[in-house]
């Protein structure tokens, strides 16, 4: 863990989730701080990721997710004809209006978790192959997964920053907190 995430309040299980959320997306969004959209689109490791890639995936998964639980049709619909987009920016897109996308994704993720009733309310998984059939998951459920989720691609995000300029999150989190407490 390269943040801390404070205690929460007693009983404030959703602050929890929520927190730890939250600190996963600043791992990945951090991995592009000072980069050019050139450079985060850059692949410099074995693997096919980018760092603007990840940022737009991580943002695209949580709003699918949080849209299925509200029972909505989510923002961007993936298949095999842009699945390859997930990754990657495409025409129009930066860096920069990714963030910001993912940051109206995050504020609804978060009015969207303290809104449901329980915790414990479950919604219905879509038919995919890799889904149990008739499969439903808990609100609960539903956060952990997008810690998990966040949390990986943080990870990916530290190695392809690290392979792109030797930067470590350790670094970035001591430039991130000196840009935002100022001069």
């Amino acid at each position: 863990m390269v943040t801390h995430v404070p205690a929460e309040a007693h009983g404030d299980e959703r602050g929890a989730l929520l927190s730890f959320i939250a600190e996963q997306r600043g791992g990945v969004r951090r991995a592009v701080l000072g980069l050019t959209d050139e450079q985060a689109g850059s692949r410099p490791s074995a693997s096919e990721l980018s760092l603007a890639g990840l940022v737009k995936h991580v943002a695209e998964v949580e709003q699918f997710w949080i849209s299925l639980a509200k029972g909505e049709p989510p923002a961007v619909v993936r298949d095999q004809s842009n699945w390859h987009e997930c990754f990657r920016l495409v025409e129009g897109e930066t860096v920069e209006s990714q963030l910001a996308y993912w940051e109206k994704v995050a504020a609804e993720t978060e009015a969207y978790i303290r809104s449901v009733p329980s915790l414990d309310d479950t919604f219905a998984l879509p038919a995919q192959p890799w889904f149990p059939p008739e499969g439903r998951v808990s609100h609960r459920w539903l956060c952990l997964h997008l810690i998990r989720e966040t949390a990986r691609h943080a990870g990916h995000a530290d190695i392809v920053r690290e392979s792109l300029d030797g930067r470590t999150a350790f670094e970035l989190v001591a430039e991130e907190q000196q840009v935002t407490a100022g001069p």
